[in-house]
């Protein structure tokens, strides 16, 4: 009994460390995996009413591959290690702080399971039914159904299943399926730098023609060159390509009706796609009149200032 209490004692840490550590990460890598197949999902089956999707949709792919890396090989490993030990000492395995665990693992993969149900029969009730909705409710169905199904097999067995191993090796085939299917829709590091550069020149050339469009309402003039813009009072400084560290191209194509042009040099196109810079449009009374959607290399936009729009800031100040 003595040898038994001190086996216990000495144990414990450890396997608080150990098991906390493997729900910590099964939690993590299950909510990153569905969080990835849910931008799948988005990607390839897109709402034109959420409009908002693009803005935060490749870090969710970047943060949810960063963790799966990361995090899921830590689960895999911290599972091993803690299989090795139950072989060793049975009395681990039995102990309170595991089997406290995995029924709060299941506790909530049941809340999720039956939550995931309602608000599927909840939609199709509404007639929402799109195949967006369905495929998330499916995903988040399996996965955690997959942990919930392991989970209760495992509680139940005095020894560590050979299933254990099977289980081991079907979700990291899932993970890394999962991974290099992100890298295609992302694109590789390079690829995701070159189209920051891309979106920065995007961003560059429409603070410039936002300036442009005021130096026109104050001066009632289109500025002769880049130059002309910058102001040390509203410490605005005309940006220069990211890139090359060179200016951006600007010609006055028509000075009595307002017409210039912007010119940048891109790295990828520009289109309305997942991991690509998302074209940018302006907004008129008479609807989408211009926009930032370009091609890759050098690519002008041409422009034309509406007077009724943007009038000069006397007469305004005149009314």
């Amino acid at each position: 009994m003595e040898q038994e209490n001190q086996i216990i004692k000495r144990n414990i840490p450890r396997d608080l460390f150990l098991h906390l550590l493997a729900i910590v990460t099964l939690y993590w890598s299950a909510v990153t995996f569905t969080t990835l197949l849910w931008q799948f999902i988005n990607n390839f089956f897109p709402d034109i009413l959420n409009s908002n999707y693009y803005n935060g949709a490749l870090e969710l792919i970047r943060f949810a591959v960063s963790s799966l890396i990361i995090v899921f090989p830590v689960f895999i490993t911290t599972s091993w290690f803690l299989n090795r030990i139950y072989r060793r000492e049975s009395i681990v395995r039995e102990s309170k702080i595991r089997k406290w665990l995995i029924y709060l693992t299941l506790f909530v993969a049941s809340l999720v399971i039956i939550g995931d149900l309602v608000g599927t029969i909840n939609t199709l009730l509404g007639g929402e039914v799109t195949i967006r909705f369905i495929l998330k409710a499916l995903s988040v169905l399996l996965v955690a159904g997959f942990v919930f199904g392991y989970y209760l097999d495992d509680v139940r067995r005095d020894i560590p299943a050979t299933s254990a191993k099977y289980f081991a090796w079907a979700s990291g085939i899932l993970v890394i399926a999962a991974i290099v299917g992100a890298f295609f829709v992302i694109g590789s590091p390079t690829t995701a730098r070159l189209f920051q550069f891309d979106q920065q020149k995007v961003s560059d050339l429409q603070g410039i023609q936002s300036q442009i469009v005021n130096y026109w309402q104050k001066k009632e003039a289109l500025p002769n060159t880049l130059s002309d813009l910058n102001d040390p009072i509203s410490s605005f400084i005309v940006p220069v390509d990211p890139e090359t560290n060179e200016p951006y191209e600007y010609t006055v194509k028509n000075a009595a009706t307002l017409s210039f042009e912007l010119c940048a040099t891109f790295n990828k196109e520009g289109a309305d796609q997942y991991g690509q810079a998302r074209p940018m449009s302006v907004y008129t009374k008479e609807g989408v009149i211009e926009n930032w959607k370009h091609a890759s290399g050098r690519v002008c936009f041409e422009r034309t200032i509406d007077k009724q729009l943007y009038p000069p800031l006397s007469k305004t100040t005149t009314k």
